[in-house]
């Protein structure tokens, strides 16, 4: 008996060392995203984590380094998601409106996404820059798209010169740049940019754009 339960402690040890890390990363998202880097204290962390200040620095040794692996979370799960996606190649047009689609919904279901990167730009990505996998997990949104161009070229519906990493970046940016000022745009333009319609007419206008850009 003693020797069984010698056994099963490190098991318990280590799960809850497991869920314990897991639970200050998704506190640090949360705190992040509401405060920036700068305005998001560890006291803050801690406590929404139920543990304690120096579990924090235990498992992941500073401030800084638990927010860039909270960035390097959040690109993870994006291409999770992206991984994720069913389309067929054999109708390139029609995959890449989903793509679309897939982005445009993933921005409106993840606020933080769009808020992390905000606070991280406003540090000139100083943080980003120090992760070993940030740079690397950008490549797989971009190699689909890669995919979807190629089936659009040999059936002959695509322009020649689209470059994959371009259309991503127009992709990106039309949903980010919308959601990232819905703020001070509904205020200009005296409308509301998270209203149900002006949502779902984006979303149209954004494909629209991206299928223009590409199409032949």
């Amino acid at each position: 008996m003693a020797t069984a339960k010698k056994k099963t402690e490190p098991r318990a040890l280590q799960a809850r060392a497991v869920e314990t890390r897991d639970a200050i990363l998704k506190a640090a998202i949360r705190i992040f995203a509401k405060h920036g880097f700068s305005g998001g204290r560890i006291e803050q962390i801690s406590k929404l984590a139920k543990t304690h200040d120096r579990m924090i620095y235990y498992y992941f040794g500073s401030k800084e380094k638990l927010f860039i692996e909270v960035l390097e979370t959040i690109y993870q799960r994006l291409n999770d998601a992206e991984a994720a996606l069913e389309f067929d190649l054999d109708d390139p047009v029609e995959a890449l409106r989903i793509v679309v689609r897939f982005n445009w919904q993933y921005y409106l279901d993840h606020p933080e996404f769009i808020t992390l990167l905000n606070s991280e730009n406003l540090h000139q990505g100083k943080h980003v820059k120090k992760s070993a996998q940030v740079s690397e997990l950008s490549s797989p949104a971009v190699n689909l798209l890669a995919k979807i161009i190629k089936a659009g070229h040999q059936q002959g519906l695509f322009r020649k010169d689209i470059r994959a990493r371009d259309l991503y970046l127009t992709i990106a940016a039309l949903g980010y740049f919308y959601l990232s000022n819905r703020h001070t745009l509904s205020a200009f333009l005296n409308t509301d940019l998270l209203a149900k319609k002006a949502v779902s007419s984006w979303l149209d206008s954004m494909v629209d754009t991206v299928l223009r850009k590409v199409l032949l």
